[in-house]
């Protein structure tokens, strides 16, 4: 693998990095307390090509590669973990649609997705009884003359609200399913479509910024244009998206933590106690050593995943192994963090506080740490080291 970024990858990084501190980071915290979806963000990020780093060009997008769009998310993350994990699903959407759909429908959706015209993208795959179990699916697809009629619900669906285009995943009886597993289809359905409905928005945690819906599909029509793939490849299409996802995740897990250490280490540098910077005193400086050696290998290892991924290598196992140390580290990595800060870390005058409780979830979507490792211990049983 190329350990230092091209020139072309370093020019993504340095616009999402100062796209992060002019446009990001000084709404960050209001956002926070507010809840405000972040809309206008979005439309300048799209204006910038980071709606679509990975996709062609030919459909609108950057054509960077998952490389550029790791570093890219990890500096939105850094500036607002809100706004980077939207930035995160609409990316997944448009390069699912771009790579697994006909020309025509790539066309009709694509575009529209990387330039902001639909604000965001949403994946609906997760359900209240169907989370790392996408065989417990109970949401359907029913044959009807020239389409599909979808009924069920949704959880977890991020930007489900403010989406103008999502991929939703159905069982679809009577179609033979090509991977073994669940008989699922995967649709293009437009966010206006009539029968789909938002049932309500999660009060989370953290992510105050981006918006978590439960939605429901109440005799929702989708034309047999609007397949993803092909009937019955669902499934399949699902869990490569997943991997891709993970890459995403990771980058946003190892944006988030660098910004809170980098606050902790200017904290340590300007606080003093018994007359020298805190950094200065063994604890402290080894807590953030070990919270730097922990940054800076999820970093690589979230890089070779993506580096495998854009070389068309495999990278399932190599993006589910960058996902579950990238995150389990950020969480110890923004602990510390606030640790560092003392007191002044369990206030929202600081920024740490927000950092601990946004990137807690990384831990849990895009597959929890245990279905990482359930993943993981499949390619060992493989031989896939």
């Amino acid at each position: 693998m190329q350990l230092e970024p091209t020139e072309e990858q370093l020019l993504v990084q340095r616009t999402a990095r100062d796209a992060a501190e002019r446009l990001l980071m000084p709404k960050a915290a209001a956002r926070d307390v507010s809840g405000e979806f972040p809309v206008a963000e979005l439309k300048e990020l799209a204006g910038l090509g980071l709606l679509g780093v990975a996709v062609p060009e030919r459909f609108g997008g950057a054509d960077m590669g998952a490389v550029a769009y790791s570093l890219a998310l990890q500096e939105l993350a850094r500036g607002d973990a809100s706004v980077a994990v939207a930035v995160s699903v609409t990316n997944m959407v448009a390069e699912l649609i771009a790579a697994h759909g006909s020309d025509a429908l790539a066309q009709q959706w694509v575009p529209r997705i990387v330039s902001g015209e639909l604000v965001a993208g949403a994946f609906a795959l997760s359900e209240p009884e169907a989370g790392s179990d996408a065989g417990a699916m109970r949401t359907t697809a029913v044959k009807v003359d020239g389409g599909w009629r979808l009924t069920g619900a949704k959880q977890w669906i991020t930007s489900g609200d403010h989406a103008g285009v999502m991929v939703v995943w159905a069982v679809t009886p009577g179609v033979s399913s090509s991977s073994g597993h669940s008989n699922l289809t995967a649709f293009v359905v437009p966010g206006d479509a009539k029968g789909l409905s938002v049932a309500r928005l999660e009060e989370k945690m953290g992510l105050h910024g981006s918006s978590t819906a439960q939605l429901v599909l109440d005799g929702v029509e989708v034309a047999d244009d609007q397949v993803l793939g092909a009937p019955g490849r669902g499934f399949g299409l699902a869990m490569m998206a997943l991997d891709g996802g993970r890459i995403g995740i990771a980058s946003q897990a190892c944006g988030i933590a660098r910004g809170a250490l980098e606050a902790a280490v200017r904290y340590a540098q300007d606080r003093r106690t018994f007359g020298q910077p805190i950094i200065k005193h063994q604890a402290i400086g080894n807590m953030l050593a070990d919270a730097a050696t922990w940054l800076d290998a999820a970093t690589l290892m979230t890089l070779r995943a993506a580096h495998a991924k854009q070389n068309k290598q495999p990278f399932s196992q190599l993006a589910a192994m960058a996902k579950l140390f990238s995150s389990e580290h950020a969480w110890k990595i923004c602990d510390i963090a606030l640790q560092v800060h003392g007191g002044y870390g369990y206030v929202r005058d600081f920024p740490v506080e927000r950092a601990l409780r946004d990137v807690r979830v990384t831990r849990i979507y895009e597959g929890t740490s245990e279905i990482q490792r359930i993943v993981i211990a499949r390619n060992l049983l493989r031989g896939n080291s």
